[in-house]
């Protein structure tokens, strides 16, 4: 399975930040927003990722990521001319596809949870084995704000609404998505909605009518925050702040998350913290590689 980070859009909630800056290069706390959303895919034990950005902010993302090798990953950059939809990442990532199935990410969207690791890498798993698409969901006060999935009496997913005036489940659709190797022929087939958009709702429900879409909950033990609106981006922060002090962890700290599914060593994990100078981030990869090379991992 290969991931895609779609990073494109003007960003246009965010104005006037983001007429100077991609919004997913804005910071979240104590590192970059995209910063987030790549470990969702290293935590699935994806290495082969192609983050898709506006054609003017590209080179300010590479500057960032580089071609991923720092993480034992391989990172490459597609270019999304304009925002026409979620769907079009995979006609736009279609050759770095090459026929396979793939992980879709939004480049604003944030997940932490105790055992996520576990559970993406069951969610795609069960994609490479048994083909369809897996959604996750998560709770929400207002589902009339997102697309919302629609459960029949014996609990199945029968339908996603978007952003419906009547939600009928408070279980919203979140921006991660893992697909089959079918995906793109779907999103070719796909014709643009009243928006002018290639829909992400529309390419799923494709999936749904043919009874290959599954949807996991992934549950009050987990948080999912979308970083689109200045309110949302500071509650993001102020969440990543308080997690981080209190229980003295970094979240997203790449490095980690690459040297814990085995992508880097902790030597190296070792050497780049002390590449970075004296950072909160530095201090926390050089104490956390220190600890891993101390209880025996390579």
């Amino acid at each position: 399975m290969k991931g895609i980070v779609l990073a494109g859009g003007s960003g246009s909630r965010l104005h006037p930040i983001t007429r100077a800056v991609s919004k997913q290069l804005l910071p979240v706390y104590d590192k970059p927003m995209i910063y987030y959303p790549i470990s969702v895919l290293l935590l699935a034990g994806i290495r082969d990722i192609l983050v898709i950005t506006t054609p003017h902010d590209q080179e300010q993302f590479v500057r960032l990521l580089g071609d991923g090798s720092q993480w034992g990953i391989s990172i490459t950059f597609g270019v999304q001319p304009a925002p026409d939809g979620l769907a079009q990442a995979f006609l736009i990532g279609a050759e770095h596809l090459a026929g396979g199935s793939a992980a879709l990410v939004l480049g604003d969207n944030i997940f932490f949870g105790h055992g996520l690791g576990g559970l993406l890498d069951s969610a795609a798993a069960q994609v490479e084995r048994e083909a369809g698409c897996t959604l996750f969901g998560y709770r929400v006060r207002h589902p009339e704000r997102y697309g919302v999935a629609v459960f029949d009496d014996a609990g199945r997913l029968v339908d996603i609404e978007e952003k419906p005036a009547q939600p009928r489940s408070t279980l919203a659709i979140t921006g991660l998505y893992f697909y089959d190797r079918d995906v793109v022929e779907v999103a070719r087939s796909l014709r643009p909605s009243v928006r002018g958009e290639l829909e992400i709702t529309d390419l799923n429900r494709i999936y749904l009518q043919h009874d290959r879409a599954r949807l996991v909950d992934l549950g009050r033990g987990a948080a999912w925050l979308d970083t689109g609106t200045h309110d949302t981006l500071m509650q993001a922060g102020q969440f990543v702040q308080v997690l981080q002090e209190r229980q003295g962890i970094t979240i997203a700290c790449l490095e980690e998350v690459a040297m814990r599914r085995g992508f880097i060593t902790a030597a190296q994990a070792l050497e780049q913290a002390e590449q970075m100078g004296q950072s909160n981030y530095a201090e926390y990869l050089r104490r956390t590689a220190a600890d891993y090379l101390a209880e025996g991992h390579q």
